[in-house]
């Protein structure tokens, strides 16, 4: 059982490894350390097979650039503060 999450170069060697596994016509194991928007572009390849557009690799790319430097997480954090407040919102029309 892990007790630390993965580091970044453990991240980058997950993310190589679930790329690679979902270009040749694979899927994605669990606890990898990825991120749901990296997960679903690697799964959006993996619908794709066999005939994976480049557009999708670079997406994949993108979103584990996006968990690495903190975009994906300041996304979703953003987001929910973004639900909260509607649903805030709807609280006190009621």
């Amino acid at each position: 059982m892990r007790v630390s999450p993965p580091t970044d170069d453990e991240l980058r060697a997950n993310f190589d490894e679930m790329l690679a596994s979902v270009c040749s016509g694979g899927g994605l194991r669990s606890a990898t350390g990825l991120d749901m928007k990296t997960e679903d572009a690697l799964w959006a390849i993996a619908r794709a097979y066999p005939e994976v557009p480049d557009d999708l690799v670079a997406a994949a790319r993108a979103a584990f650039a996006g968990q690495l430097d903190g975009t994906n997480a300041r996304e979703r954090r953003e987001a929910l503060a973004r639900k909260i407040e509607e649903l805030d919102r709807r609280g006190q029309t009621r």
